[in-house]
């Protein structure tokens, strides 16, 4: 009866706005925040379960209702509420994020069931670089985007909306390095079996090693732990993780929020690295050489040329990823080295996306200080 009585108000206060609209339709600024508040839940809960996941597949087997599937999943309800709420209501995202936001959750909701068919097909399949997998990653970056641009179009200027960006920003982050993660936790998985005190279950192990036909020995370990090539992790961390921390600070205008974004990450990765020790799970590398890059980006922005901007920041930006890679690994686990010139490739692909990075800024009006001054004209008689 009590949450009868909590519960009438909300609903008499949310009726009102059940209404069928076009995207872009003028929305109050309460019912812009309550939005917007239940997307930061919605990711919270996603990172939350996704964290707790990856790290319960190197310890058991897969199991469709494991805890961690549960957690995230309420992110995921959480999402198509608010998801249905924008494709019917049109508050609270123009066209081009109601678009986003609904592609995305549509891929999502698509990729859940074909990976769960591809579990029974095709076994384990514990890498996170699986097409099932990758289409959840993409779904959740499509989401993630719209959300990312219907809070810069709609929110007003000021500290809230800059942190909240700078926010979702992080969650962005976090979604586009996940499948690096695999190779993070890999290396701690052959470290624990060359201690003879093996991280994964028993049963898991035998699970691995039955699908791959052989004996639980360290090459099925490393196989198991580490099943794509080494090349992948330093190239993904320059081209992937790099262009999300320039969009960032593109889009938020404010000095040094690359470093903020990816430090943010890097601390939140450091945190639950203990939570999930102390609970008896499978411990993983933490990215901490993300920052400096991010930094290297910050300082590029101090250049005003764009074209000029890319070309040093690329270059500044892939070397400083490489050597405090190679710093971080004499200092603490990481994934295996590879020769410089499969960075220099990912800082090569990293000039091509920040210099379409800087157009499409620029083209559809993205950019912080373009932003501001369209506000500031409307505001002004």
């Amino acid at each position: 009866m009590s949450l009868k009585r909590r519960a009438a108000p909300v609903v008499q206060w949310a009726l009102p706005y059940w209404t069928r609209g076009k995207a872009g339709r003028e929305t109050p600024e309460d019912l812009f925040r309550v939005l917007y508040l239940g997307w930061l839940v919605a990711f919270c809960f996603k990172v939350l379960g996704a964290s707790w996941d990856v790290s319960w597949h190197f310890k058991w087997l897969r199991d469709d209702l494991a805890p961690p599937h549960l957690l995230n999943s309420v992110g995921t309800a959480i999402a198509l509420t608010l998801t249905i709420i924008h494709l019917y209501t049109g508050y609270g995202v123009d066209r081009t994020a109601q678009r986003l936001v609904g592609w995305g959750t549509a891929v999502f909701l698509i990729a859940v069931p074909l990976d769960l068919i591809n579990h029974r097909v095709n076994g384990l399949d514990i890498t996170s670089w699986s097409p099932s997998h990758m289409m959840l990653y993409i779904g959740t970056l499509l989401m993630v985007c719209g959300v990312i641009r219907g809070w810069f179009m709609g929110a007003p200027p000021g500290r809230m909306r800059t942190l909240v960006l700078g926010g979702l920003f992080v969650f962005l982050l976090e979604n586009v390095w996940f499948p690096a993660q695999h190779q993070e936790y890999g290396v701690f998985g052959i470290a624990a079996w060359d201690k003879g005190r093996p991280e994964a279950e028993p049963i898991l192990l035998q699970f691995a090693a039955d699908q791959m036909g052989r004996a639980i020995d360290r090459p099925m370990v490393v196989k198991f732990s580490l099943p794509v090539p080494d090349q992948v992790y330093p190239l993904y961390a320059v081209a992937a993780a790099m262009i999300v921390l320039v969009v960032a600070r593109a889009m938020t205008g404010r000095t040094f929020t690359a470093t903020a974004v990816a430090a943010s990450y890097v601390a939140y990765r450091t945190l639950i690295w203990p939570l999930l020790a102390l609970a008896d799970f499978p411990r993983s590398a933490v990215p901490a050489f993300l920052i400096a890059g991010a930094l290297a980006i910050d300082l590029a922005f101090l250049i005003r040329i764009p074209v000029v901007r890319a070309l040093v920041g690329s270059l500044a930006a892939t070397v400083v990823v490489e050597e405090t890679l190679v710093l971080q690994s004499k200092a603490y686990l990481t994934p295996p080295l590879v020769p410089p010139l499969t960075v220099a490739i990912g800082g090569v692909i990293l000039v091509v996306l920040w210099l379409t990075a800087e157009w499409a800024l620029t083209r559809y009006r993205l950019r912080a200080q373009v932003m501001e001054a369209v506000v500031s004209a409307t505001a002004s008689p």
